[in-house]
């Protein structure tokens, strides 16, 4: 009996198969999409646009290398490769309007900041010299700086003051002071007189005089104060015994410049 012998299949696969086909390179076509997507809604946020323009410039070269690939039949996802591409392109475009819009509204923004600084600067002093304040110098006890929003600023002439027994801020053996600062509100709209902060040096050497606490003075300016209306607020500081002057600092607010009396006491 003859040995029956299978026959060897051919070089490279079983009898009837040929060589494996290459699988598709589908990558750069769906890394396009994604970033597309996500470069289109950085696109659309201010101060964020920038990220769009780097993703949708990214998703736009990924896109067109994707649709080569599907040219050369190495890809078959040429729907995904040519969105991504259409997306990175629209990201582009979005991000640059975007980009200008946004430093459009910055630039207005910045110019409204300074246009409000400007108005709440103390205006220059008029012919009488007792309202206003010329930068860098000091105003004397009566006078009045006045603002550009018509935020009038007043402080009185230095009296002795008897702090009471329980009185916060004062040192035995210094002298006391009261002074009383009026704010007139000659705009048109409230003023927040709740940030108004008053300062004080003493002496020659400007030595910080303590402000005293106690139930007559202290309080400070509270709430509001309408157009066409004032407020008084009486200030007690301590200074030193020789001390033969008393500079008073009156800021209204963040927005205000502050003012400086010099007042002899």
């Amino acid at each position: 009996m003859s040995q029956y012998t299978q026959p060897q299949p051919p070089y490279g696969g079983a009898p009837g198969q040929g060589t494996a086909p290459n699988p598709a390179r589908n990558g750069l076509g769906t890394a396009a999409l994604v970033l597309g997507i996500i470069g289109l809604v950085f696109a659309i946020i201010p101060f964020l646009f920038w990220i769009g323009t780097l993703l949708g410039l990214l998703a736009l070269i990924l896109g067109l290398v994707g649709r080569g690939r599907v040219k050369r039949n190495e890809a078959t996802n040429k729907g995904a490769a040519l969105a991504g591409a259409v997306l990175g392109l629209i990201a582009l475009i979005a991000s640059v309007v975007v980009g200008i819009v946004t430093v459009m509204a910055v630039d207005e923004a910045v110019d409204e900041l300074n246009k409000a600084v400007e108005n709440t600067a103390p205006k220059e002093p008029s012919s009488d010299g007792k309202d206003g304040a010329a930068k860098g110098k000091s105003l004397a006890a009566g006078d009045s700086s006045v603002y550009d929003d018509e935020l009038k600023v007043t402080v009185s002439e230095p009296t002795s003051y008897s702090p009471s027994e329980y009185a916060v801020g004062h040192t035995k053996g210094n002298k006391a002071y009261q002074v009383t600062v009026t704010i007139e509100n000659g705009g048109k709209e409230k003023f927040d007189a709740a940030l108004v902060t008053v300062d004080a040096r003493a002496g020659k050497d400007g030595v910080t005089a303590e402000q005293i606490f106690d139930d007559k003075a202290g309080t400070g300016f509270e709430g509001s104060i309408l157009p066409g209306k004032k407020a008084t607020v009486t200030y007690a500081f301590d200074a030193p015994a020789d001390a033969k002057n008393l500079t008073v600092e009156v800021s209204p607010g963040i927005m205000h410049d502050a003012s400086h009396w010099e007042l002899t006491v």
